[in-house]
């Protein structure tokens, strides 16, 4: 039996825009806050810290909305989203730390670079393996 459209491929990649936006902005607006108004000194940091905000967004809105896998085990879920997000949010830091931190470029274009990295990598691992 054919899956309905709100399950099909194309309308994850939507969801999934959309999910992503949103928790991005969740995430950069704590980048921000922590560089701007916290003074963290460290980009690298700032960006480790607001990536937390930005994860816990993501998994919500993956498992409720983007792929509809709330009847999956939140257990088994949250582990595999944790442990696959934790990977990418060390590569995001990572990317960010070596772009702004030691080549003085700007932390803004440096969180674009590394946020197009995290949107391929996250979306391939939660389709196949955490919300399958």
């Amino acid at each position: 039996m054919p899956r309905s459209d709100s399950l099909s491929f194309g309308g994850q990649i939507v969801r999934y825009a959309i999910n992503g936006m949103v928790a991005t902005l969740v995430h950069y607006s704590v980048l921000r806050f922590n560089i701007e108004v916290m003074k963290v000194p460290s980009a690298g940091a700032a960006n480790a810290l607001a990536a937390i905000f930005g994860i816990t967004v993501s998994f919500i809105g993956s498992r409720y909305f983007v792929f509809k896998a709330a009847q999956g085990g939140l257990m088994r879920q949250g582990a595999l989203f944790l442990l696959t997000y934790a990977c990418i949010a060390a590569l995001h830091g990572l990317i960010l730390y070596i772009w702004t931190d030691r080549y003085g470029l700007n932390y803004s274009v440096g969180f674009l670079l590394a946020t197009g990295m995290q949107v391929s990598c996250s979306f391939v691992a939660n389709k196949f393996m955490v919300f399958r």
